[in-house]
């Protein structure tokens, strides 16, 4: 929520109580305090001394001060989204185990004017039983008309789950009826690449369930009791190891699971050390099982990296992630050949999924891609050859580059419409269609007359569109890193040389490729909904 003008309440030289009021309701929902707080003796008497003119409150007051605030910013966003032209979405459920009930969160992704990458929370409701993709759908698009940007949706990011597939299939229908979905719907639905990485790497992970049991079991008895520490602290100082700390996992996150592995993987030659001294401790891994885990966190550091890459929120990442996904196909391809048959299994296992996962192209992961200006159509042949084999990548390069070349098209169809409704009368009058320009108007300027033949010869002799041009130009030379290049920052800078593929452009990277920003949403670390 934004925060206040941050003006005093003083309003010509006297106190103001409903500005004060408003800025104590903000502080209250940035915070998320109880309303109570605002009846707590401490509290008013600090604003008492700093503004004499204020007057206790009841938390009814409070609430009722709060949702004053909501519907402001609520009319504030809604004049936002009123001028912009496309939004994506990305949407997740989450269940409170102790009410037993079910929420949906809906966020919106755009990129505005000023090339800022922005995300709001849209919904953020419960879910009446039963839960299915009709249910889901309705509930989107219940929340989408509330907003009045129904019109205006251009993708949605949902995980894998078979409910989701129906709502998608139920709103691509919808928005299909007012033929709004660019490129025939065809770029509407985003799978969590998050969501697909997790799936592979835990059906890679079950492959030594009962090691990671082991490691788990080991690092929770040596944390749960202090003199344990000790006796861990001392074999590790004996050992001069520079690491000092065990961590132990979320049994439901496998990059905590890595982190983990990872870690115990440093303590290796701790362990056997600590069991001689300890008789209780039963759980100490194995020399065999050390090796394991070792193949296994190499693999898992490259998920890692790329799932930290996909997860962020405040910067694109639908260019970013080709390049990764080739990386992720190179690692399980050179395992797949390893002479340890643990491993080859293993990474067998993960291959077929990869490959049921990306068997086909995701058509806006590779038009993100080509939109990076530091790579362009090189990416796809330079990637598409790893993922998908020498002659199915040029079956999918074709695809990628028609699909791009139908967006432009109707984004071309799109400008025209719009530039023709702002142009004045007098040039849409006769002499606009007229080839030499020689059908004059009386009521027209010599000058309304020039310029409407100059649009009509520059309409009709420029064959060679903005896209083209693009992929003409080599690629872009990074000055700095290529890490901390901003793709938003170039096409800002590039808007004026093509106008129409830089709206193209903006749109396809404010596209999340996961639904992480919607997930943070329920994430509330320690703090846990109670039973009342």
């Amino acid at each position: 929520m934004a925060v206040g003008s941050g003006l005093p309440p003083l309003i010509g030289g006297k106190f103001e109580i409903a500005r004060m009021r408003e800025l104590v309701a903000q502080w209250v929902l940035m915070h998320e305090h109880p309303f109570k707080v605002i009846e707590q003796a401490g509290f008013n008497n600090l604003l008492r001394y700093a503004s004499p003119g204020w007057e206790k409150i009841s938390h009814v007051t409070s609430k009722y001060d709060c949702m004053k605030v909501y519907e402001m910013e609520k009319k504030k966003l809604k004049a936002v989204l009123k001028n912009i032209d496309r939004i994506s979405l990305t949407t997740d459920l989450w269940n409170s185990s102790n009410q037993k009930l079910e929420y949906m969160v809906l966020m919106g992704h755009w990129i505005d004017t000023n090339w800022r990458l922005n995300k709001r929370v849209l919904s953020f409701v419960r879910l009446k039983p039963p839960r299915g993709g009709v249910q889901i759908a309705d509930s989107v698009f219940n929340c989408l008309r509330e907003w009045g940007i129904e019109n205006k949706v251009f993708t949605i990011s949902v995980d894998n789950a078979s409910s989701n597939d129906l709502a998608i299939k139920v709103l691509k229908e919808n928005f299909s009826i007012t033929k709004k979905l660019l490129c025939g719907g065809k770029l509407f639905h985003v799978r969590c690449c998050a969501h697909i990485l997790n799936i592979m790497v835990q059906d890679g992970l079950s492959q030594i369930r009962h090691i990671i049991k082991d490691v788990r079991d080991s690092v929770y008895y040596i944390n749960q009791s202090e003199s344990r520490l000790q006796i861990f602290s001392e074999i590790v100082q004996q050992l001069q190891l520079p690491h000092r700390k065990l961590i132990l996992d979320c049994k439901t996150r496998w990059n905590s699971t890595y982190e983990m592995l990872a870690t115990a993987l440093k303590f290796q030659s701790v362990f056997p050390r600590y069991s001689e001294r300890d008789q209780h401790f039963t759980s100490c891994p194995l020399e065999e099982d050390w090796v394991k885990i070792q193949k296994v966190c190499e693999i898992l550091k490259v998920f890692n990296v790329t799932t930290n890459i996909i997860s962020g929120s405040e910067y694109p990442t639908s260019n970013k992630f080709l390049a990764e996904l080739c990386k992720v196909k190179v690692l399980l391809d050179k395992h797949a050949e390893d002479e340890n048959e643990f491993l080859r299994t293993m990474v067998t296992k993960m291959k077929g999924k990869f490959d049921k996962c990306w068997g086909e192209c995701n058509l806006l992961i590779a038009i993100a891609a080509v939109l990076d200006p530091r790579c362009k159509m090189r990416v796809l042949d330079y990637a598409f050859p790893k993922i998908y084999g020498d002659l199915d990548a040029r079956v999918h390069s074709t695809t990628v580059r028609d699909a791009l070349y139908e967006l432009y098209r109707e984004y071309v169809t799109t400008s025209q419409s719009s530039a023709d409704q702002h142009m004045p009368a007098t040039r849409q009058g006769k002499g606009r269609g007229s080839g030499s320009g020689t059908n004059v108007d009386d009521d027209s300027s010599g000058w309304l007359d020039l310029m409407n033949y100059v649009d009509v010869i520059e309409t009709t002799a420029s064959e060679k569109s903005e896209l083209d041009s693009y992929f003409e130009e080599p690629c872009y030379k990074c000055q700095v890193d290529y890490e901390t290049f901003d793709a938003l920052k170039w096409w800002q800078a590039n808007s004026l040389k093509y106008p129409v593929l830089c709206k193209v452009a903006r749109d396809i990277l404010a596209v999340p490729i996961s639904t992480v920003a919607s997930e943070a949403t329920f994430s509330t670390g320690s703090r846990v909904i109670d039973n009342y």
